[in-house]
């Protein structure tokens, strides 16, 4: 059995389960707290020496990280339906715009990130808002522009069915409304994001709907 370690509010983690249910595939879930600091357990640095979530292990092999890497290697494992395009170029497409998103943002405004400046730099709480919304704002001009301008955007962001493109980008939305960022400017995304949330795999990868949402 197919086992995610990972925490119900983490955008990576958040990827892999939509990534998961996209496949049709069935797991089990194993809660991380990261608000707890659960993921410096012995146990999770066991499965991951950095101290992260998510990890995906099964019996077939060994415990994979980053979820970027376990989305891909799920495509490759389990090829239908494809997260990557067939073509050369749509693949290349379909990753800078992930990457933007995974690489670009993400890393910004991960909950560690956020942890260091409050604890560490003693920013207090208008300001950790504003360095999050700075870099929402920032990534999702970017990311809004290059979608409203490229022929390849669909119903999703590559095309008419959803890609590792929006596997990175529902989570990510969906902590910029947690964090009260004004999204009004940014009408493709949030055409993109609700095209996706009306699919059953994204609705079942939802936050809320974890076990450990409680």
């Amino acid at each position: 059995m197919t086992t995610l370690y990972g925490y119900y509010r983490s955008s990576a983690v958040y990827r892999v389960r939509i990534a998961l249910n996209l496949k049709g595939l069935a797991y089990d879930q194993a809660p991380v707290n990261l608000v707890k600091g659960e993921q410096r357990s012995e146990a999770n640095l066991a499965r991951n020496p950095q101290g992260l979530v998510p990890v995906l292990e099964s019996d077939e092999g060994t415990p994979l990280s980053q979820s970027m890497a376990i989305c891909e290697y799920l495509d490759e494992r389990y090829p239908e339906p494809p997260l990557l395009p067939a073509d050369a170029e749509g693949r290349a497409r379909v990753r800078a715009l992930a990457q933007l998103v995974a690489c670009e943002i993400h890393p910004l405004n991960n909950l560690r990130v956020l942890k260091y400046l409050v604890r560490e730099l003693e920013v207090d709480e208008d300001a950790k808002l504003a360095w999050y919304r700075h870099w929402i704002i920032e990534g999702f001009d970017a990311l809004e522009t290059l979608l409203k301008r490229e022929l390849g955007t669909g119903d999703f962001c590559h095309g008419d069915t959803p890609t590792l493109a929006d596997i990175c980008l529902v989570p990510q939305v969906f902590n910029a409304e947690r964090f009260e960022c004004n999204l009004s400017a940014f009408p493709t995304l949030r055409r993109i994001v609700d095209n996706c949330n009306a699919l059953e795999p994204f609705q079942k990868a939802a936050p809320s709907e974890q076990p450990d949402a409680g």
